[in-house]
């Protein structure tokens, strides 16, 4: 466990690093960061057992609403240029947000065979 817990670790701090200095940041001060991040995480989440998932629907999900945001009734086309996918991936993903938020807000019936005794 200790072997994963330094990978994990030796992971976050070269990751981070790896992004500071894309970014500019002269190579010592971005390991000093990751570092000091990687220090961070394991003094505050010390002793919890944490399980990152697999799957990208968050990732998906965050684009989505970002798509979503930008979206003003009319820029199909360049929606689909700025996240390279077809106008109609676009049309289909702004339908079933609509559809997700109205099931959400209004709650989906569910009207199975026993209702249509009702009528």
């Amino acid at each position: 466990m200790a072997d994963k817990r330094h990978e994990l670790l030796d992971s976050i701090v070269a990751h981070c690093a790896q992004i500071l200095e894309e970014h500019g940041i002269e190579e010592a001060l971005a390991k000093q960061a990751g570092n000091s991040l990687a220090n961070h995480l394991s003094e505050v989440w010390a002793g919890s057992t944490v399980c990152f998932p697999k799957d990208y629907f968050y990732k998906l999900t965050k684009r989505d609403l970002e798509i979503l945001g930008k979206f003003n009734g009319r820029n199909h086309h360049v929606l689909a240029v700025e996240y390279n996918l077809t106008e109609n991936a676009i049309y289909r993903l702004l339908k079933r947000i609509q559809d997700r938020k109205f099931d959400r807000d209004q709650g989906r019936l569910d009207l199975d065979d026993s209702s249509a005794e009702l009528f």
